[in-house]
């Protein structure tokens, strides 16, 4: 297994310093640190696999740590905080990702043999497990990919089946399962967070909601909150904070502009809760965020 994490890390050491494509359909690879209001933001449903180094996700007020004997899983949008950090040796922190895609998981599901489907009870959409062999291998037969790109076309997509083939025989697997059921709790919650990041801007009506997710009030909150560890008004709220410090930090909006563009009514709470995630004011956090300094923490 060392061998092949070795290979996996020469692999993916080609990536730049940050967030870089593959060549691969849904495979990106990460290399260094990486600017933190990048970090802090919406994570798409994904697959992350620690190579050198080790990461952190909190994402409302639960944090998950990985390292490279084990992978994240996350089938819903959520935002999150990530910190990374190099090894202990000093190389930078390594890592590929897969992003995730109800419709292939179910494919991959209706080819496997029919098995006793637990009950829809309530998990939520991210977790941690352990890297086993098997799953190891199948990311390096898709990594090698990168140097017979004439293969990617043909040979992408079984690797991929095999990597989320191996991650619904692992002990989340059922996680996986939900998100490619259209009835299931998980993936009702999942559409009402693309109506939610839609709609950021716009208040928030809980009930409507709820009636589109074929729920009661209740059940919806209950079932939401387990999935993304957010009740529904705190997922719109940190997706309008994520929005306005992108608009802060890379478009240079002033505060007020930005806390009215997201749909705030006053600076003042936006302001207020903004300190709250991400510990500075807006104007604080912006300077210090465009003087550079790097995510890398000890």
């Amino acid at each position: 297994m060392d061998d092949k994490l070795h290979e996996l890390r020469h692999l993916a050491s080609r990536a730049g310093n940050g967030r870089t494509p593959t060549g691969i359909p849904r495979v990106a690879m990460v290399q260094g640190a990486i600017p933190e209001h990048e970090l802090a933001a919406v994570y798409d449903p994904m697959v992350n696999l620690i190579l050198q180094g080790s990461k952190s996700m909190t994402v409302g007020d639960q944090t998950l740590y990985y390292d490279p004997a084990t992978y994240f899983v996350m089938t819903v949008d959520l935002p999150a905080v990530g910190n990374v950090r190099a090894a202990a040796s000093g190389e930078p922190y390594l890592a590929v990702a897969l992003t995730l895609t109800p419709e292939v998981i179910a494919t991959v599901i209706a080819d496997l043999p029919e098995t006793a489907r637990s009950s829809d009870s309530e998990r939520p959409g991210f977790c941690v497990a352990e890297l086993t062999p098997e799953l190891m291998d199948a990311w390096l037969r898709l990594l090698r990919l990168m140097d017979h790109p004439a293969d990617i076309d043909a040979l992408a997509p079984l690797y991929e089946r095999e990597i989320i083939y191996r991650v619904l025989r692992g002990p989340h697997g059922q996680m996986l399962r939900d998100i490619a059921t259209p009835d299931s709790a998980m993936a009702r919650v999942s559409a009402a967070i693309q109506w939610i990041r839609r709609d950021f801007a716009q208040p928030l009506r809980i009930g409507a909601l709820a009636d589109r997710a074929a729920m009661s009030v209740s059940a919806f909150h209950r079932h939401f909150k387990t999935v993304t560890a957010l009740s529904p008004l705190q997922y719109q709220k940190r997706i309008r904070l994520l929005r306005a410090r992108t608009l802060i930090v890379t478009r240079k909006r002033n505060v007020t502009a930005a806390a009215f563009e997201v749909g705030y009514e006053s600076a003042t709470q936006f302001s207020r809760e903004y300190a709250r995630v991400f510990g500075l004011a807006p104007h604080q956090d912006a300077a210090r965020l465009r003087g550079g300094k790097s995510v890398q923490k000890g």
